[in-house]
């Protein structure tokens, strides 16, 4: 039975009006799942509070000591986009804790997979500084203490429409994490360019797939089949971390994507096969963007179908064999810009 975070608490982090990243967004998610069956198909994993040595391995004491003495308890502005409430201090240090906390159950086998429906979301925040909407990176928290835990390799596989560069830059030297992205480009926040392939002692472990606006499932999955797949393959984590945004979703206001809900789901099956394949299943999927209520809420519910399903819906074999999917011309160059910055670059 896979296991699944879903706590109010996250409703608490009260946006301002008008502000995209709203309490909304997890109530939308909570709904669909529970009309899904989540609680009878899962097993709650509690919301707790990330540790201080988890967000010490992550981001730097200064910052740790400007978010603690400006958030708790206040309203305010960490920058143009980042808001803060009364409750998002306690939803900021549940969302990180929460996604630890679920992939070291999943990583000590007490459970085979995870599904974390939290917010602030993560994948901007760097090391030193809030952006995007994000607060602490949720996804580099869970990637480091599953680290400390004893995972050799962990894989960070990102499918927001907006570029992690918060979580390309904290493992940006750290050959044990992959981070592999799929995004709009170009587009916010300017970083996720095919040339970006990680530091001098990761060459090859980042990768980034920037497709062109309008792109659909055909493109995205083309980039799963003929990029993602065979690198995780080769990299062979202990456990899979999914940043799963659904602002690439069709309907989206933030974005020029063309993703359906099917193609959310797709994208899932084939991180589900990828990890039984080489991480003995082990794989987590914390939600990051999306602001369409029924995308968001519709690309979950298929995510949720893909990780409560006893069977792999899509087999590595037949992808393998597939010819490559018809695509545009400008994704084919953004996949091929891919490929070709990888074999120049060396491989991890």
């Amino acid at each position: 039975m896979f296991g699944y975070v879903l706590d109010e608490v996250f409703v608490h982090h009260r946006a301002p009006a008008g502000h995209p990243e709203r309490p909304a967004r997890v109530e939308a998610v909570r709904d669909a799942l529970l009309a899904a069956g989540v609680r009878e198909r899962g097993h709650a994993v509690p919301a707790r509070p990330v540790k201080d040595e988890e967000l010490a391995a992550v981001h730097t004491g200064s910052y740790l000591d400007d978010l603690t003495r400006a958030v708790p308890g206040r309203t305010g502005w960490l920058d143009p986009d980042t808001y803060f409430s009364p409750g998002t201090w306690d939803a900021a240090r549940a969302a990180a804790g929460g996604v630890s906390e679920l992939a070291l159950r999943v990583l000590s086998g007490e459970l085979p997979r995870g599904l974390a429906v939290v917010r602030p979301p993560g994948h901007h925040a760097e090391a030193d500084r809030a952006m995007g909407f994000c607060l602490i990176n949720n996804v580099a928290v869970a990637a480091r203490a599953a680290r400390a835990a004893g995972a050799a390799r962990v894989a960070i596989l990102d499918w927001d429409v907006h570029h992690g560069n918060g979580t390309q830059r904290i493992f940006w030297d750290d050959p044990s994490v992959m981070y592999l992205s799929v995004h709009q480009w170009p587009y916010y926040p300017g970083t996720g360019a095919p040339v970006e392939i990680g530091g001098e002692h990761a060459r090859g472990a980042t990768v980034n797939v920037g497709l062109p606006a309008g792109s659909g499932d055909d493109e995205y999955l083309a980039a799963f089949d003929e990029v993602f797949v065979p690198t995780l393959v080769s990299f062979a984590p202990d456990l899979i971390l999914v940043s799963a945004g659904f602002d690439a979703h069709r309907a989206d206001p933030l974005a020029s994507m063309r993703v359906s809900r099917g193609g959310f789901g797709a994208m899932a099956d084939r991180m589900r096969a990828v990890a039984e394949r080489v991480a003995g299943g082990r794989l987590v999927v914390a939600l990051e963007g999306g602001y369409d209520l029924d995308g968001l809420a519709g690309g979950m519910s298929e995510v949720l179908r893909a990780l409560a399903d006893d069977a792999v819906a899509v087999s590595l074999d037949q992808l393998a064999e597939a010819p490559p999917r018809v695509i545009s011309a400008p994704a084919r160059a953004a996949l091929a810009a891919t490929l070709e910055a990888r074999a120049a670059g060396g491989r991890p």
